[in-house]
């Protein structure tokens, strides 16, 4: 027998039965079939690992550790599309776009509600997938995107040579449901919705566990370098025949439309079917058909011309009110809840739902027991939006919000011009204590791999750490007593701790969770004032010196650093060997931008925004985000918004196009 050559047929054959039965639904063997000769395939693979492929089917089960996600840049951006909640601006959207394109018709599409993906193919076989993330560039989660059953790992021929696709991963609710039931039976916290779930899902470091989930996948957009076809729809149609999952006119999923009327009759339809779909939507899409049309109408610093989406308004339920409790966050913040009779709300059984501050439940006027309609803000987070006072019951009590924390007791203050009530023991009370750790080692902070919130509660339940620095103190032989930990985790995390000791200034100064001060906030802090020791001198006049920094946040940075034990925890941390000092290159010698504060709007050709305003920094320059009198200079690429523009010209700051900014630059 020769090896490899039974090795891919049964690959092929493989390929073939999964496109069936996950793409086409209609497979031509049985399960015990299939397994029969995934399990030979898989031997063979075992006994001759010189043929090893990554995109073979037995990659499906997962089991590649990944670490750490390679952030990669998009070869075309990742563009979000403009949207309305309103037929009347659907239609002047529609209106403007014939008077730009009068021959143009339309494709209508579901807009699913999951984790934009984008997938390319080399030589037919699967080489790279990217996340969304800011546009420009994503993570790179290609060996979790393997393991999803319905995006092919090898495309069926004739295909393109360097072919790129791009859609949504999403999670079915009986998935959702049936991840949910497992984690209350072993009391874990519920997953939100099918959306954070999949995008948690693809996050996970062992692709065996992402392969457990069972993600699924829509595939939508291909992109301009690989057309298969002269407009949209027929290259979706062509790129089904290649292998993928895509929107079919069978399902109704999508539809060409040369009228208002056919439009707003997709949209209706589905506004009204969504309830029966087996995932979530959240509205629908609708392009242009054609690439030349696409192409003449062009882009907006964010947006397409040629696309737009139609937001399905949120769906209002009426359930009733059974008890309100009270969450503590890692600021002290207190949160409360209403616990709900269930209902079944943007395809997710919703239980408890978010009533923000003692504001909001005086607004309401609130009552135990009370019929009260919920709402999904943004169709993520349930909340509650009114009461039927007509069904309130005469015996009925006044919800009055709680005076003292729910966890540690103490009295709870709220300070002048604020909704929020805090808890002020932030030594003493527990979940302050997990939370502010959970943020710590979060990923846009420390980024501490091998730790989790679980491991961090069981840390802090086991008086192992109460503050961020205790984290630099852990031994080995205090984690490998707990339960549950072996040699490898152990070794993990005390391996992320370490590595988390080289990361910048800037994400330290986020880490330490000082109310008010987010990435973007710590960033500008650290450029402005280069060391702790700066920050620390700074009185409040000079606080308010450095950008886009306010008066609470001034007042909030001076109050954390006149706390003695956030000073002593700051030295125990520089103790540990963390930054404290930035890292910022040193300003380019006669650069014509040094010192200047620079405004960049718009879409470049030849650099991608953010490429330039690392650029900007590099040579001295400050970046800003809005228009003033003491702006220098504004980077105007294609699609600059007209009210920068008007602001820009009235108040006389210098607008550059992209030559001139090359020019200026040097590039």
């Amino acid at each position: 027998m020769n090896v490899q050559f039974e090795i891919e047929r049964l690959r092929s054959e493989l390929h073939e039965h999964n496109h069936r039965y996950y793409t086409l639904d209609t497979p031509t063997v049985s399960d015990y079939d299939f397994d029969q000769l995934l399990k030979k395939l898989e031997q063979l693979e075992s006994e001759h690992p010189e043929f090893f492929d990554p995109n073979s089917p037995s990659v499906r089960v997962g089991g590649e550790i990944t670490k750490n996600f390679e952030t990669v840049s998009h070869r075309y951006p990742m563009l979000s599309l403009g949207n309305t909640y309103s037929t009347e601006e659907l239609q002047e959207w529609i209106v403007r776009v014939q008077k730009l394109a009068p021959d143009a018709s339309f494709v209508c599409e579901l807009k699913y509600d999951g984790v934009a993906i984008g997938i390319r193919y080399e030589n037919g076989a699967l080489t790279r997938a990217v996340t969304r993330g800011d546009g420009t560039q994503g993570d790179d989660i290609t060996a979790n995107v393997r393991t999803i059953k319905s995006i092919p790992l090898q495309l069926l021929p004739p295909f393109p040579q360097d072919f790129e696709i791009r859609g949504e991963i999403v999670l079915p609710h009986a998935r959702f449901d049936a991840l949910n039931e497992l984690r209350e039976s072993r009391g874990l916290p519920l997953f939100a919705n099918p959306r954070n779930c999949a995008s948690g899902s693809l996050k996970l470091q062992d692709s065996a566990d992402v392969a457990k989930r069972g993600l699924d996948a829509y595939l939508y957009y291909v992109l301009p370098e690989a057309v298969l076809a002269p407009n949209h729809s027929e290259s979706i149609a062509l790129a089904g025949k290649l292998g993928f999952k895509v929107p079919l006119t069978d399902d109704k999923f999508i539809a060409k439309c040369t009228s208002i009327e056919a439009i707003m009759s997709f949209v209706e339809y589905w506004d009204a079917a969504r309830k029966e779909l087996p995932f979530d939507i959240d509205g629908v899409v609708i392009k242009v058909d054609s690439y030349k049309a696409q192409k003449d109408l062009g882009f907006t610093a964010k947006s397409p011309r040629w696309a737009t989406a139609f937001k399905f308004k949120t769906e209002r339920i009426a359930t009733q009110l059974e008890s309100v409790t009270y969450q503590v966050g890692r600021t002290g913040a207190i949160t409360p809840v209403a616990h709900l009779k269930p209902i079944w709300l943007g395809g997710t059984t919703v239980r408890r739902a978010s009533l923000h501050n003692e504001d909001q439940i005086a607004a309401l006027d609130l009552h135990y027991g009370d019929a009260v309609f919920v709402e999904k803000g943004g169709e993520i987070i349930p909340k509650v939006v009114g009461v039927d006072v007509d069904q309130r019951g005469d015996q009925a009590s006044t919800v009055v919000f709680v005076s003292n924390c729910p966890e540690c007791h103490s009295p709870l203050s709220r300070l002048e011009g604020e909704a929020q009530h805090y808890c002020l023991n932030e030594s003493g009370c527990e979940p302050q204590i997990s939370g502010r750790i959970d943020h710590f080692i979060s990923r846009k902070a420390m980024d501490i791999m091998g730790m989790g919130s679980e491991t961090v509660a069981l840390l802090v339940k086991k008086r192992l750490v109460k503050t961020p620095a205790d984290l630099y103190e852990l031994s080995y032989e205090d984690l490998i007593q707990l339960d549950g930990f072996k040699e490898k985790s152990v070794l993990n995390i005390l391996d992320g701790v370490k590595a988390s000791k080289h990361q910048p200034f800037e994400r330290v100064l986020f880490a330490m969770g000082i109310r008010h001060v987010g990435a973007t906030v710590a960033k500008k802090l650290v450029r402005h004032f280069k060391s702790i020791e700066a920050l620390l001198a700074a009185d409040k006049e000079t606080l308010l010196a450095a950008e886009e920094i306010g008066e609470v946040i001034a007042d909030q940075l001076i109050a954390t650093f006149l706390n003695p034990e956030r000073l002593v925890e700051l030295q125990r941390l520089r103790h540990h060997g963390l930054q404290f000092e930035s890292e910022v290159q040193e300003q380019a010698v006669d650069s014509p931008i040094s010192g200047k504060k620079i405004v960049v709007s718009g879409v470049f050709e030849s650099l991608s925004r953010n490429e330039l305003k690392t650029l900007i920094e590099t040579l001295g320059g400050i970046n800003v985000s809005s228009i003033s009198s003491k702006t220098d200079y504004v980077f105007a690429g294609e699609g600059m918004g007209p009210a920068k523009l008007k602001k820009a010209t009235n108040l006389g700051v210098p607008i550059l196009n992209e030559d001139e900014v090359r020019s200026l630059l040097s590039l």
